[in-house]
């Protein structure tokens, strides 16, 4: 149970990083998950790597140029760091709702909730009353990938970490994470996203991945009608421009491999392009 509470809140950290505004139009991003950061007074270049956090472990592949990136590099940083044991119990804690959902919801959301957890997970409010809805939100993602051999590209970049003796460190916390998701969206929205998600968009999602395509990733994963403004630049954009700000020193003391969701390495308030704008170089490495 503590594996399985530990993966499905991992994951929340995709679904809920899958949403941004419309962009202007921007020059076309090269294929590739991989892209060195140098420039502007770098000494050593640094790398960018999107993940997708949790894949089927048949489709589950790291490149060789990815591997290369990575013994250059003298820390790795996440969206969070998972190899702290005091975030990782925060983040148990945190899968747990402040009050069951049998009280949280109203009898519409709870008679829609438990249709959507019935036809996509096979399970009933009941089993999941004491979760939040994010980590129910988590759950019937991992069932959206249609396997139960499940690979998280964070902890097999922090196993990668330890076997070199390097630091890890993360660009948010546990508690900052999950005040922002709570404050982004609304019962009925949480609950609109838990009927959207399914293994066809999910099938889409790592196809995309698995060619690299970052484009068509930032595509599949910002094309929704169910969230608004608001939430939509809480949860992407201002996260964005809040880590580039972080970036700079991390970069200036040292070569950084930063590995988070790859949705926000596209789009006009990506990562590239916010980097860009600072005045860095950022390249795709494509072999």
């Amino acid at each position: 149970m503590k594996n399985l509470i530990k993966s499905v809140v991992i994951v929340i950290v995709l679904i809920f990083s899958s949403f941004a505004q419309a962009q202007t139009k921007l020059p076309k991003l090269e294929n590739s998950l991989l892209w060195e950061v140098s420039g502007n007074g770098l000494e050593k270049p640094s790398y960018l790597y999107g993940t997708v956090h949790m894949i089927c472990t048949p489709d589950y592949f790291l490149s060789e140029k990815t591997k290369k990136a990575f013994t250059t590099a003298n820390k790795l940083v996440l969206e969070i760091n998972f190899a702290d044991s005091a975030e990782m119990t925060a983040m148990q804690k945190m899968a747990m709702g402040k009050e069951p959902l049998s009280k949280l919801l109203s009898p519409e959301q709870l008679s829609k909730l438990n249709e959507i957890l019935k036809k996509t997970a096979g399970i009933t409010t009941l089993q999941v009353d004491n979760f939040s809805l994010m980590t129910v939100m988590s759950l019937i993602s991992m069932k959206s990938f249609g396997c139960t051999d499940i690979k998280l590209y964070e902890m097999e970049f922090i196993e990668m970490a330890k076997k070199r003796n390097i630091q890890v460190g993360g660009l948010e916390t546990v508690k900052s994470q999950f005040e922002m998701f709570e404050n982004a969206y609304s019962n009925d929205e949480m609950i609109d996203m838990l009927g959207e998600t399914n293994q066809e968009e999910t099938a889409k999602l790592v196809a995309a991945y698995k060619s690299e395509n970052v484009e068509n990733l930032f595509d599949i994963v910002t094309d929704k009608k169910i969230t608004s403004e608001k939430t939509r630049g809480i949860i992407l954009d201002q996260r964005n421009l809040n880590w580039v700000k972080e970036m700079p020193q991390m970069m200036k003391k040292e070569s950084v491999f930063f590995a988070f969701g790859s949705a926000h390495l596209g789009g006009e308030f990506g990562v590239i392009n916010l980097l860009r704008k600072a005045g860095y170089i950022v390249k795709p490495v494509m072999n």
